[in-house]
């Protein structure tokens, strides 16, 4: 049986969640029936580059979406199409403007044309004509709709189209095994770090505006205030990063905010933390928050994060409109340590576990491939 390729069409292979999500369903799905390629919109290397490379995908770039050169960018799009007829599937995870390699695809013949939604909600900038514009057409060239919730599905698809037969909901899953709790775990990474005796409170996720850290720092200095042995551990990288550090500075907080950057063990420091706080000002799932939940970890998040993350009772959300003060009062709560439980069976029985989704996908690659 001749190999099914299929090309992912990403910004860039960074350890960011959409990307770490591609790359949980690439390292678990039946690599000799099925491969992944990748189309990124950077020329500089990704942080999966070299695993992808290894698991026998390729890599390829064109240059970013820049409404100033929108017509090298098209032609850079039609330009590898026409180099590149082999592909049959082509998967678009860049929500709006996958209305672009869509429709590039569709030009050379590509039968099957996926757009999938991983957000909910994108705030107004300067780009937000650009947005509305492709959001508009993106349908006309998408034969198949993806998205990670109702949430998201509806956002760039409408209300409407979520009840059609093109649309699937594709659940951000994980490798729940991988997380379960671990005393062990738990000591060996909190001395490792010098956590032992603190209140540490955790979040993952890259710097920008969407992750809302700026609202984060300024509830964890409430919660300073009532209890100094807290830590806040922010995992990840982004933009924003810089103004992030400045802000602990200027708040007197350096030595009680850790900054780890970009790690591969994120299911070891989850086991570390004692509450995760996920305030993001929008989600299209907010996959971290499973995560976390699969480590039986108390979660306290914002009011914006789609139902199909509530997947056990430790998660609690708090409206963006409440104060830092009741905020600091909800994660406060787990001030005191608490016995961490086994979620495993939640995590699967709804579903979010990846072996059962990278089924799902096999058997529509398999299926339509053959159309």
């Amino acid at each position: 049986m001749e190999t099914i390729r299929v090309l992912n069409v990403v910004t860039k292979m960074d350890a960011a969640g959409i990307e770490t999500l591609l790359m949980n369903f690439y390292r678990n799905i039946d690599r000799t029936k099925i491969q992944f390629d990748f189309l990124t919109h950077r020329s500089e290397k990704g942080f999966y580059d070299d695993e992808i490379l290894g698991l026998g995908g390729k890599i390829f770039h064109i240059p970013p979406i820049n409404p100033l050169k929108h017509k090298e960018y098209l032609s850079a799009l039609d330009e590898f199409f026409n180099n590149h007829k082999e592909y049959k599937i082509v998967h678009s995870h860049i929500n709006t403007y996958s209305m672009y390699p869509l429709r590039a695809a569709m030009k050379v013949g590509v039968p099957v044309r996926i757009a999938h939604s991983h957000i909910s909600n994108v705030p107004l900038d300067l780009k937000t004509p650009f947005r509305i514009y492709t959001k508009k057409n993106l349908k006309k060239y998408s034969t198949n709709n993806f998205a990670c919730s109702e949430m998201a599905g509806k956002w760039l698809f409408g209300s409407e189209a979520v009840g059609r037969e093109n649309f699937k909901k594709i659940i951000n899953s994980i490798d729940a095994s991988k997380y379960i709790y671990d005393e062990e775990t738990r000591s060996r990474i909190r001395s490792q770090m010098g956590l032992e005796g603190k209140f540490v409170i955790g979040h993952i996720g890259r710097f920008n505006k969407q992750k809302n850290h700026k609202f984060l720092i300024d509830v964890f200095k409430e919660i300073y205030k009532i209890n100094p042995n807290s830590i806040l551990m922010l995992v990840g990288e982004g933009e924003l990063q810089s103004s992030s550090i400045k802000d602990v500075e200027d708040l007197g907080l350096k030595e009680n905010v850790i900054f780890t950057g970009v790690r591969s063990d994120i299911h070891e420091l989850l086991q570390a933390m004692d509450v995760f706080v996920f305030p993001s000002l929008y989600e299209g799932l907010g996959i971290v928050a499973v995560e976390a939940q699969a480590a039986g970890l108390h979660c306290v998040v914002s009011d914006t994060i789609p139902k199909e993350a509530f997947i056990t009772n430790l998660i609690k959300s708090i409206s963006l409109k409440s104060s830092v003060m009741s905020w600091a009062g909800e994660i406060l709560k787990y001030n005191n340590h608490y016995k961490r439980s086994n979620t495993y069976n939640q995590i699967f029985s709804n579903d979010y576990d990846i072996k059962k989704t990278v089924l799902l996908l096999e058997d529509f690659y398999f299926k339509n491939s053959k159309e």
